[in-house]
């Protein structure tokens, strides 16, 4: 079955740094599109990141870009999302979710995680 477990949430200061991992099985991972969303308290769900495995081709929203990096390991079959200078409006719950080879709109993602969740504090 087709799997995607979330970790490295966390509580951390404004300025600060996590790396959230997405752990992934089931599927032929070279085949699939693994992105990064969020969703904040009152908030719909965005999209923050997606990574092309086939190729390493990216994506991030505005928000975030030059503060976030995503990346693949085809070895371990697992998608991270290094965040830094972490901001307060950063603090969501945050799904990896998976759709077969490109990366999609966030309503069109097949595969979800269960989520992690990472607060700022200010």
């Amino acid at each position: 079955e087709v799997q995607l477990v979330e970790s490295g949430g966390g509580l951390v200061q404004a300025g600060g740094s996590l790396r959230l991992s997405c752990a992934a099985s089931g599927f032929t991972f070279d085949d699939y599109a693994i992105g990064w969303l969020r969703q904040a308290p009152g908030k719909e769900r965005e999209g923050v990141s997606c990574i092309r495995v086939s190729d390493g081709s990216t994506y991030y929203a505005t928000s975030v870009k030059g503060r976030f990096t995503i990346s693949s390991d085809n070895v371990k079959n697992t998608v991270y999302l290094q965040m830094n200078s972490l901001k307060p409006e950063d603090t969501a719950v945050y799904y990896c979710a998976a759709q077969k080879s490109f990366c999609p709109g966030v309503s069109r993602y097949r595969h979800w995680g269960q989520g992690t969740q990472v607060t700022v504090s200010s």
